[in-house]
């Protein structure tokens, strides 16, 4: 699950840019997603936020890429969190 601080989100737009998935839009000059289940709970936002306005807690973000990739193969093979592409979500 990914959480942002509207307090602490500056607008810089540096999370926008490492998102492998390019989920988050600026939204009256915050930062937001537009849709939880398209989140890969990989970390990159957080982890380049140098304002500390984003939280993400590991949970089903890269399993749901999977199970869409290998068992229902609704998407392409690594399209989703980047298994087997070079990614660290999984």
């Amino acid at each position: 699950m990914i959480n942002f601080n509207a307090e602490k989100c500056t607008g810089c737009s540096v999370c926008l840019k490492v998102c492998p998935r390019h989920i988050i839009f600026l939204v009256n000059g915050k930062a937001q997603i537009k849709d939880n289940r398209d989140c890969l709970e990989c970390g990159a936002c957080m982890l380049n936020c140098g304002f500390d306005a984003i939280k993400v807690t590991k949970g089903t973000g890269c399993l749901y890429a999977i199970i869409k990739e290998d068992i229902l193969k609704i998407t392409p093979k690594g399209s989703g969190c980047g298994c087997g592409t070079g990614g660290s979500c999984c």
